[in-house]
């Protein structure tokens, strides 16, 4: 198992452990799990994203810490979130990511997942033009998720 998959499984076990909400000290937390502090950061920054249901507070200094909370939101709200924060493009690797997420999150089923994978693939974009498929991928794929929240009623 990679460093950054042993410090992003500590962080999970540590939020599950503390309701959802965590205090690190960057340099405490390297020195238990023997890594360098910027694999913290890097591993907080990639992994712990608001897209992916995390708020992250930072406050440097002496005694500084890093807060990282786990939203809990209801489905609809959670979607509406990553619906707004998609923009006007996305590639084919970050929709794999979000909708991996949702379905980690149970906020789709596995199904729903597949499905929209399979619609936001860069194979079902062959025949656009290369400059237009991240831009139709995103529209795509937040239509997909709005008719999921509209089912949702």
């Amino acid at each position: 198992m990679k460093m950054s998959d042993l410090v992003a499984e500590y962080i999970v076990r540590l939020l599950d452990e503390t309701g959802g909400n965590a205090e690190i000290r960057r340099n405490e937390l390297a020195g238990v799990l023997g890594c360098v502090p910027s694999q913290i950061n890097y591993v907080i920054t990639s992994r712990f994203t608001p897209e992916q249901g995390y708020i992250v507070e930072s406050r440097r200094g002496g005694g500084g810490y890093i807060r990282i909370t786990r939203v809990t939101a209801d489905r609809r709200v959670a979607i509406m979130h990553i619906v707004n924060s998609i923009g006007d493009s996305i590639s084919s690797s970050a929709a794999g990511i979000i909708l991996g997420n949702m379905a980690d999150q149970d906020m789709i089923d596995c199904h729903e997942q597949a499905l929209m994978a399979s619609a936001v693939s860069d194979k079902a974009y062959a025949c656009v033009p290369q400059d237009l498929r991240d831009t139709l991928r995103a529209s795509v794929m937040k239509n997909m998720l709005m008719t999921v929240v509209m089912l949702d009623r």
